[in-house]
């Protein structure tokens, strides 16, 4: 191998990165980018009820079902978005999902342009 990422194999697909809190989570965070779930679990040091996701820059029905299946009542969607236009896309698409879920949700915008500018800048 020549240590090149070539992306997904030809069978893969984009759905979403999880970490964090593992069984029923009281918060869900959902970024943009792998690498933003990870410094915003580092920014919050690991808030303990949280799942940190990333939708990988992607986001269609498999994405949207995968964090469907995550919601319960008690639960609170947090669109932890850049600050671009992709960001508010985003942000306006998980509010869809937790308005028809009956969960609460919140905008968590980065102090940078990514949490992951926030937390190395």
């Amino acid at each position: 191998m020549d240590g090149r990422c070539r992306g997904l194999g030809t069978r893969g697909s984009k759905v979403l990165l999880r970490s964090g809190a593992t069984g029923a989570a009281r918060r869900i965070a959902v970024t943009e980018s792998a690498i933003d779930a990870l410094s915003l679990a580092a920014l919050e040091d690991w808030e303990d009820e949280t799942v940190y996701l990333s939708t990988g820059g992607g986001f269609g029905p498999l994405t949207a079902n995968a964090i469907r299946v995550l919601l319960s009542p008690a639960t609170r969607l947090v669109a932890a978005t850049d600050q671009g236009a992709g960001g508010k896309l985003l942000a306006d698409r998980l509010h869809g999902i937790a308005l028809a879920a009956g969960v609460s949700f919140v905008r968590l915008r980065p102090l940078a342009k990514d949490w992951n500018a926030q937390l190395t800048g």
